[in-house]
């Protein structure tokens, strides 16, 4: 397994620890104190444990090497697994907004805030400490399925801070709505969290193009080689921790198979050297072909040096 694999698969561990410990202490607290804004955080809480066990499947699953099968790799299905965490993140969003409106209507109130926010301290200092080995893995390998449990997390210290507060301002200030009013809002934050976490996965499912600046980039490596007249027919993708990227180059038509061979290995090692491990295939055509069936034939190379 390479150095990448074993850091996603360490950090989806370790979020599935975290999940564990959580779960067990706000299932105390939510049957002690009545509160609904526990029992939203107990219910994220509770779809962060499923959702860290299909972190480590996907990541399992993505780190498999290309097969007959799957010449492209396995990479997708870290955004299969962010998927699934943003529909189980959409639920819990749902059912606690049911929950909340609910308790507003029936005027309940929470009880016995101090274990509540005993919990919740415990549970931010666990997830502060998840979280910044969640960042370490994510600079070093770029998972997409361990960014989005990351970005889960991240609203899990907020979530907390809301139980903390919706508890404290209820039993010590005598709001009433302040619990079932937190909980509302801990609805809303988790809903805003599903949609911005959809979107990358999408992107990827769907094989969206690289961002601009990064393509940029790519173009301003390929047209440092003096032997190239010309680039067309750009298309770039990502797959979980893999970028994938073709393209056709215009040389001259004298060349020997050779000697564009040659020129597209020195091509290639100096994409490497600029974007490791990104797969690359191209093509050569001799300078002057036009294919008619070709829809991106703009040389992107037209106004750079060479």
């Amino acid at each position: 397994m390479s150095s990448a694999a074993s850091l996603n698969r360490s950090a989806a561990l370790a979020s599935t620890a975290v999940a564990l410990l959580l779960v067990g202490l706000k299932v105390w607290a939510a049957w002690t104190t009545g509160s609904t804004a526990m029992l939203g955080s107990l219910a994220d809480t509770a779809l962060d444990l499923v959702a860290s066990l299909a972190t480590l499947a996907g990541v399992w699953v993505a780190a498999q090497p290309d097969d007959h099968n799957h010449r492209f790799g396995h990479g997708k299905a870290e955004a299969l697994a962010a998927m699934f965490q943003v529909v189980l993140i959409s639920i819990s969003a749902l059912s606690l907004a049911a929950r909340a409106i609910g308790q507003w209507a029936a005027g309940a109130r929470p009880e016995a805030a101090e274990g509540g926010i005993a919990v919740s301290v415990i549970a931010m200092l666990a997830t502060v400490a998840l979280l910044a080995w969640q960042q370490r893995v994510i600079r070093q390998t770029g998972s997409l399925a361990i960014a989005t449990d990351h970005m889960h997390y991240q609203s899990d210290l907020f979530l907390n801070l809301a139980v903390i507060a919706a508890l404290a301002l209820d039993q010590y200030a005598g709001l009433a709505g302040a619990d079932p009013f937190f909980g509302l809002a801990i609805a809303l934050w988790l809903g805003w969290g599903a949609w911005g976490a959809s979107q990358e996965a999408v992107d990827q499912l769907m094989d969206k193009e690289w961002p601009p600046e990064k393509k940029e980039r790519f173009l301003a490596v390929v047209a440092r080689h003096p032997e190239l007249r010309g680039l067309h027919d750009l298309r770039t993708r990502t797959s979980g921790n893999r970028d994938f990227v073709q393209f056709h180059v215009a040389v001259d038509p004298g060349m020997t198979i050779r000697a564009a061979h040659d020129v597209m290995d020195e091509i290639e090692a100096k994409l490497l050297a600029e974007f490791p491990g990104v797969e690359i295939l191209i093509h050569p055509d001799p300078e002057g072909h036009v294919d008619p069936t070709d829809l991106s034939s703009e040389d992107l190379l037209a106004n750079r040096a060479s």
